[in-house]
């Protein structure tokens, strides 16, 4: 089992009130002067997916949750387990 340490907690949405874009936030990582932004933004959002990845090879799962963002934003339908699917052994 993986410390809290040794994973990023993070949520895919779609913005509803915006752009109706897809968005990532990575709570674990926020800091003091985003973090209240950040959050309302994704609570005001549809959530999508959500889950932990590991501190370990983060950027690499980074790039492909991006990769999975990009595609639902060009209009590529993805459900949850396509996400699971894609990160694989990121996931914690």
């Amino acid at each position: 089992m993986a410390f809290e340490s040794d994973k990023v907690m993070f949520e895919i949405y779609r913005e509803t009130e915006y752009s109706g874009k897809y968005r990532v936030v990575y709570f674990t990582e926020l800091q003091d002067h985003n973090k209240e932004t950040e959050i309302n933004h994704a609570l005001n959002g549809e959530h999508f997916y959500d889950g932990f990845i590991k501190n370990y090879r983060k950027e690499e799962a980074k790039q492909i949750v991006e990769t999975c963002l990009s595609r639902l934003n060009n209009g590529e339908k993805l459900e949850a387990v396509d996400i699971e699917r894609a990160l694989g052994d990121h996931i914690a």
